[in-house]
């Protein structure tokens, strides 16, 4: 029911999280990340708690294997789950369990990993992988490059039938997202609603940080009745 990816920009040390679904909501339950630590994502049948325990296992130094072994060795009904970890030093492991959903694929690579399940093709999340690599050295904010991968998830076939909801995370220096944009349900494509949100928000990112540090230097709402 979904596909998605974990990454580490290599020049900013950003990390991020991008995925999409045929279900609702799916970025509210399937997506974790901590600034300076690394991201988990937790799909197939989701179990939130794995993405707050990866976390922990990742602040606590552990490795993405190394999580990934302490959740299968710690967790029950871990055949059902599949998910994926990237660690500080942008090595990456993912699970999927006998149980992942109908067609599923995985692909790892220096600061990312990808996987999916109920595909239209199992190539899915290596091309997803392909595009993350493509953009290594552009320049690119961490969070166009997890739009561009989650179009060409898409583009390589996606779901076996639509998807319908979407969302990106990404965390940098400070305790909360610096993104944190979802499409909860759209009978539109949910990427394209994203990306229109992310277009909206980008250019006011920074300034959300500088609010939240220094109000003092704050620059303009932009609303009535701000002067």
């Amino acid at each position: 029911m979904t596909f998605s990816i974990v990454a580490r920009c290599r020049n900013s040390g950003m990390f991020g999280v991008a995925v999409t679904s045929s279900s609702p909501a799916v970025a509210a339950r399937c997506a974790f990340a901590e600034a300076g630590v690394g991201a988990v994502a937790s799909q197939n049948i989701t179990d939130p708690s794995l993405g707050k325990r990866g976390l922990g296992l990742l602040r606590a130094e552990a490795d993405a294997l190394e999580t990934i072994e302490t959740l299968l060795s710690s967790t029950e009904h871990m055949d059902y789950r599949q998910v994926m970890v990237i660690d500080r030093a942008g090595d990456a492991a993912i699970h999927s369990g006998k149980h992942t959903l109908g067609t599923w694929g995985e692909a790892v690579t220096k600061n990312a990993a990808a996987a999916g399940n109920l595909l239209a093709d199992k190539s899915v999340p290596r091309s997803m992988i392909h595009a993350f690599e493509e953009s290594e050295s552009s320049g690119m904010h961490l969070a166009d490059r997890l739009m561009d991968v989650l179009r060409a998830g898409l583009d390589a076939g996606g779901e076996a039938g639509p998807v319908h909801s979407a969302g990106i995370k990404v965390v940098d220096r400070v305790s909360w997202p610096i993104v944190d944009l979802r499409v909860d349900w759209t009978d539109d494509c949910p990427i394209a609603a994203l990306q229109k949100i992310w277009e909206l928000y980008k250019p006011q990112m920074d300034d959300y940080v500088t609010r939240a540090l220094d109000p003092s230097t704050a620059p303009s709402y932009g609303v009535p009745g701000d002067e």
